[in-house]
């Protein structure tokens, strides 16, 4: 998968990471980028396609799919976090925190699948997080969303390889986005981080850790879980 040339779509284009991607697909020679979000007015990236999208929206999905049918390049990097609980969160959040993970992702890869495969094949990249593999007091919802997504990740790359598309799973800790200004720890420089993702597709590789935290956690799945929960005071 050859960025330039590309004709790309970035979904959460508005902001944060979604941002970076949409200007660092332009600098790598995109022919054509479709940068999508709820306000499109607020995307102020010139030399893009602007298109109103919510993707827990089946008809907004289907109608971008509709507009946007040169793809050749799907980034799924729409996201929320509400900050819920499993136990005692509101229902409402969890469910919108799935919505937007899970089935929004879903309904995004099914939509542009055949499109992608009528374009030569192509890519998708899932925005995850190193979330999709430990769990922690008060992202509850988040990290049961991001662990679903990652799992979706899996499953639509075996079934998507026969029309020949590349289907990447990107992780990150924190990274410095509106997202995550509540956060106090280390964070990323996001253009840091899609620069690895975009580097990830061109390479050909079908999972990106783009930092040390990630490449930690996915490590010590291998562990007894008991150790990484004490390591971060959650036991």
């Amino acid at each position: 998968m050859q960025i330039s040339g590309s004709i790309a779509l970035v979904t959460g284009a508005n902001r944060g990471i979604g941002r970076h991607f949409t200007r660092q697909l332009l600098e790598r020679g995109a022919a054509k980028v479709y940068a999508t979000a709820r306000d499109p007015e607020k995307i102020d990236i010139p030399g893009v396609e602007r298109l109103r999208l919510d993707i827990t929206d089946p008809q907004a999905v289907r109608d971008a799919a509709s507009i946007a049918s040169d793809v050749t390049l799907l980034v799924n990097n729409a996201g929320i976090t509400t900050g819920t609980n499993l136990v005692t969160g509101d229902l409402n959040g969890i469910r919108a925190e799935m919505d937007t993970h899970f089935y929004g992702t879903l309904d995004m890869v099914r939509a542009f699948a055949p499109i992608l495969g009528a374009n030569g094949g192509g890519a998708i990249l899932n925005v995850l997080s190193a979330l999709s593999w430990f769990s922690y007091d008060g992202a509850n919802a988040y990290a049961a969303a991001k662990a679903a997504e990652w799992s979706l990740t899996n499953g639509v790359r075996l079934e998507l390889a026969k029309q020949g598309t590349l289907v990447t799973g990107l992780h990150l800790g924190a990274a410095d986005t509106d997202m995550m200004a509540d956060y106090d720890g280390d964070k990323m420089d996001p253009a840091d981080v899609v620069r690895a993702a975009l580097d990830g597709i061109e390479a050909g590789r079908i999972e990106v850790l783009a930092d040390e935290w990630s490449t930690y956690i996915k490590a010590s799945l291998a562990n007894d879980p008991s150790a990484f929960y004490s390591s971060t005071g959650q036991s």
